[in-house]
């Protein structure tokens, strides 16, 4: 897996001002008080292709554009003084922007820039900051430069940050694709099966010892094992073309689309999957996807919906678990899911969610359950409100015991 010093030459970054957004202001689409970026571009003219992203929480309202990008010096022929800006010619991502957005210029190689801005206080910003260390040592992020990138050892969670840029990483493996062809003859068997096959592929996995660790490492390696084979169904599908011409666009996007759509899809069922397996590996009791009320679908009951219908089992003793691989705005949905309920949890695999989210989670009394090595992208004060995936498992337990113990009596 490569780190990031092989994906970025080096990063700036810097909170935008009012003179940089404001098109009544300024229009001329440059990014000022960035000399620091000497560090990185040097002193000397240069100009790159630039890819410019706006990059909010919500997916649905992701910018890009494409353009070109100028490191110059506007004072270049004064013969003592120097004023050194960054002219991009994408416009778009800056009229979505607000004042002290964060605004990352990641040097993706010698002739090609990306301008990235994500919204101040948002999940994205947050998983940018901790991706690439941005936090200074008196604790803020106003502007710097990086051109020595450290890598992180949460290879999952960086994954995760890295494919929100669109940077997706599959490394190549004959062995294993070769397989999933002659298995599943060039098409995508069904989730269950699919996860069954994932977790039958890898040698060892704590299922009993460290729950945390065997979610990761089930889902990773189905979501890895997906993407070799998507990979290679599409490439095969791209060289038949689109239409009597091989050119038809409305058929190359219909395509498309299903691409993404079975992607998202299927990353849900996935997670659900690899979560009963272990359930029932610790022999818990629970009910996956029954209905409550308004037809509602609660991912995981426990102990279980009988014992949810029943009016006479004290609520105390219910709980409840959503699943969502990427919780951001979608956290929301399981408040609504089972009435009886009034304490909620939800685990997720995304890390750095904001500091804003997780206190709204909190005060809609919902603990969000996060795998130990995600869970470490989290600041301090907010691992404090999370549960480990193992925490949770034990918690069930415990209140499977305390039920019954309240029954016998």
């Amino acid at each position: 897996m490569k780190k990031l010093e092989e994906l970025f030459l080096g990063v700036g970054y810097k909170r935008l001002s009012r003179v940089e957004i404001d098109s009544e202001t300024s229009n001329q689409h440059e990014l000022n008080g960035v000399t620091l970026f000497k560090n990185l571009f040097g002193t000397e003219r240069r100009s790159f292709k630039g890819r410019f992203i706006y990059l909010p929480d919500d997916k649905d309202l992701m910018i890009e554009e494409a353009g070109i990008c100028t490191w110059y010096d506007a004072r270049e022929n004064h013969p003592s003084r120097s004023e050194f800006r960054l002219f991009y010619s994408g416009s778009e991502i800056f009229q979505k922007a607000n004042e002290d957005d964060l605004l990352m210029v990641l040097w993706k190689n010698p002739e090609e820039l990306w301008l990235v801005i994500t919204p101040k206080d948002s999940t994205s910003e947050q998983q940018l900051i901790w991706l690439f260390d941005l936090i200074d040592s008196k604790g803020k992020n106003r502007l710097g430069v990086k051109s020595n990138i450290g890598d992180k050892e949460e290879e999952f969670a960086k994954n995760f940050v890295l494919e929100s840029l669109g940077i997706d990483i599959v490394d190549s493996n004959e062995k294993l694709l070769n397989d999933l062809l002659g298995r599943f003859g060039g098409l995508f068997p069904s989730t269950s099966i699919f996860s069954e096959y994932a977790r039958n592929t890898l040698d060892e996995i704590p299922f009993l010892d460290d729950p945390d660790e065997a979610l990761l490492l089930s889902f990773d390696r189905e979501e890895y094992l997906f993407k070799l084979l998507e990979r290679h169904l599409v490439i095969e599908r791209m060289k038949q073309g689109f239409g009597a011409d091989g050119l038809n666009v409305d058929q190359f996007i219909s395509f498309s689309l299903s691409v993404h759509n079975r992607r998202k899809s299927r990353a849900g069922f996935s997670l659900e999957n690899h979560l009963e397996f272990i359930f029932n590996r610790h022999k818990i009791l629970y009910s996956r996807g029954a209905v409550t009320e308004r037809k509602s679908k609660p991912d995981f009951l426990f102990p279980g919906i009988e014992y949810y219908r029943d009016q006479s089992f004290n609520p105390a003793y219910l709980k409840m678990l959503g699943a969502k691989t990427t919780a951001k705005d979608r956290w929301r949905q399981v408040l609504s899911e089972a009435k009886r309920i009034t304490h909620k949890h939800l685990i997720t695999l995304e890390p750095s969610i904001s500091v804003m989210q997780t206190d709204e989670m909190k005060a809609h009394n919902l603990t969000l359950v996060v795998p130990n090595k995600i869970r470490t992208t989290y600041t301090t004060e907010q691992q404090k409100d999370i549960l480990s995936f193992t925490d949770f498992l034990y918690s069930i337990k415990e209140n499977e015991k305390q039920a019954n113990d309240f029954f016998k009596v």
